[in-house]
Formats: structure tokens, C-alpha cells, sequence
């Protein structure tokens, strides 16, 4: 496996897809379903035994090449043959539906018992990694108790986390005028409402393109700024996201009724992690990505 930057992916991928094809898997590290999906990438590309070469692409780092690629969500995994992509896939598939996409693409081994490994006992995986049994089991969760918050918000944001945009919406229903008072669910509607904007602004690039073209000629474009932001978000480049949204916070903090506060606060709901378990008396760590953007949220706000 090997980490790709702009400097070398033309190297790493556009010249090695020539001999080799290559799989190339946009993440980022804050994102559950990437270290769910990459260890079994990592296993596979040990047991396909040089039958393809694995890359990993920070997306939130190389936002360049998310861009180039059209990425809207991860994990996302493009394969690549001959300097071009042939197929692709989103969202962290199982181990058995991966071989299946591997094996039609690859050219045929030459010893297959690897393709024909046993997939590991069901003790043996770690009931975490199931995203399937997650997302089962918190459906159980709100079917027993709508009124449950928390188990609604985990559940609608692994839906989103999946790609599965039109369940998360029919699960969201129920509680979106909710989202008026509670700041999880005005979380997942600025979420929902960036993929919304995103699907009618087309092509990320262009549409990129078009806007920071129109920031150029007018720092003080707010709705420019603000829709900018929102397609990062849609693209899961959060740390990007919240940089524009503060470039309007820095300018004018009430704009829009405090949207591009309220925005921001949103993305850090959504990629905090849970807190580890500590000893009673003792404050846990907090995730340093949020806590160094929310340094920056006070330093503007209250500035």
C-alpha cells in the first residue's frame, strides 16, 4: 500500500496502471467506514499476491486530486487500467463483495487458491466493523424508541456515512422540524442540505472552478463563499469546509442570521468521535481536529 500526493501520482498511478492496475482508495482519517474498508483492502492486496497495487489518497490533504476524480463521498475506491479508470465503487463493502469486484476486473491467477481463501470465521471479525449489523441494529434502535435522539442521529449519519441518502432523508422526517432546537439534527440537515446543493450544482470541479472565479473578483461574495463550502461539505472535505466558512465569520459574523456559524458548529457535531471511557474525575481527550477548529471558531467569534 502506498500513500498518493499530487507530486507523486503520476508516478504511483497514471504510469503504474500501465503495467499493473491500480486501486486507488480516497479517504480520510476521521471518516469510520475508511478504517473499516481499508485493513480488508490491505489484506486483499497481500492475497491477490500482485494481481493489482493498492494506493490510499488523504482526500481532506489532496483535495486537488478528490477534485480531479469527482469524488462526492468516502470511502471511495477507483480502479485503474492503462492511465484510465475502468470502474469504481462507494462505500465500505464487505470483504465478499470486494473479492467479486477485484475478480472481474483482474487478470486471471496464475495459482487461484487465494481467490478461493476462506473468508474468516464470524467470531473471528470484530463485531464493530460490521456496518451491516450496525445499521440493523440501530434501526431496531429507533423503531423501539422514536423519541431516542441519540440512536436516530448515529443511525441517519451512518446512512450518510454509506451513501444512502434517501433513507437517511425517510428516517430524518420524522424529527427534521427538530431541527430547529436540537443541534444534532441541525447537524444532519446542514449535511443533507450541502449533498442537495452539491447534486444541483453538476460536475465538483466545474462547479469549484466557477465559484472561486467569483470569489476572486469579489472577496466579500458571501453566498459564493457560503456555497463553496457547502459542496466541500458535501465532499466530505470538512476541514476545508469549515476554512471557507470562517473566511465569511471573519468578514461578517452575523451574515444570514450567524449560517455560516451555525454551519460550522454543524461539521464539528458530525466528525467528533466518540470520547473514550475514562476514570471517574478524569476529562477525556478531545479529537484534535475538532478541538484546533473550535480554538479557531472562538478566536473569531469572539474577536
Amino acid at each position: 500500500m502506498i500513500d498518493v500526493t499530487i507530486e507523486n501520482f503520476e508516478t504511483e498511478v497514471i504510469a503504474a496502471s500501465l503495467q499493473t492496475p491500480v486501486l486507488v482508495d480516497f479517504w480520510a482519517p476521521w471518516c469510520g467506514p475508511c478504517r473499516t474498508l481499508g485493513p480488508i483492502l490491505e489484506k486483499l492486496e497481500v492475497a491477490y499476491g500482485g494481481r493489482f497495487k493498492l494506493v490510499k489518497i488523504d482526500s481532506d490533504q489532496e483535495q486537488q486530486l478528490a477534485g480531479m476524480f469527482g469524488i462526492r463521498s468516502i470511502p471511495t475506491c477507483v480502479l485503474m487500467s492503462g492511465g484510465q479508470p475502468i470502474d469504481g465503487f462507494t462505500g465500505a463493502l464487505p470483504e465478499g463483495q470486494l473479492r467479486a469486484f477485484l475478480d472481474k476486473h483482474l487478470p486471471p491467477a496464475e495459482d487461484s487458491a487465494e481467490a478461493n481463501a476462506e473468508l474468516p470465521d464470524a467470531e473471528e471479525a470484530a463485531p464493530e466493523l460490521d456496518l451491516q449489523a450496525q445499521l440493523e441494529q440501530l434501526q431496531q434502535q429507533v423503531q423501539d424508541k422514536p423519541d431516542d435522539e441519540q440512536a436516530r442521529f448515529d443511525y441517519i449519519k451512518l446512512l450518510l456515512e454509506l451513501g444512502l441518502e434517501d433513507d437517511a432523508k425517510v428516517a430524518f422526517a420524522p424529527v427534521i422540524d427538530q431541527a430547529k432546537t436540537s443541534q444534532r439534527y441541525a447537524a444532519l440537515k446542514s449535511w443533507m442540505d450541502a449533498l442537495d446543493a452539491a447534486y444541483a450544482a453538476g460536475d465538483l470541479p466545474d462547479a469549484l472552478a466557477a465559484l472561486d472565479a467569483q470569489i476572486a473578483a469579489q472577496r466579500r461574495d458571501f453566498e459564493a463563499r457560503f456555497r463553496r463550502a457547502q459542496l466541500l461539505l458535501a465532499a466530505r472535505q470538512w476541514t476545508a469546509s469549515m476554512d471557507e466558512l470562517l473566511e465569511i465569520l471573519m468578514r461578517d459574523k452575523e451574515w444570514h442570521d450567524g449560517l455560516a456559524r451555525k454551519t460550522y458548529v454543524a461539521i464539528l457535531d458530525l466528525i467528533e468521535p466518540p470520547r473514550p471511557t475514562v476514570a471517574e474525575g478524569q476529562i477525556p481527550p478531545e479529537d484534535p481536529t475538532v478541538a484546533s477548529y473550535r480554538r479557531r471558531l472562538s478566536s473569531v467569534v469572539l474577536s
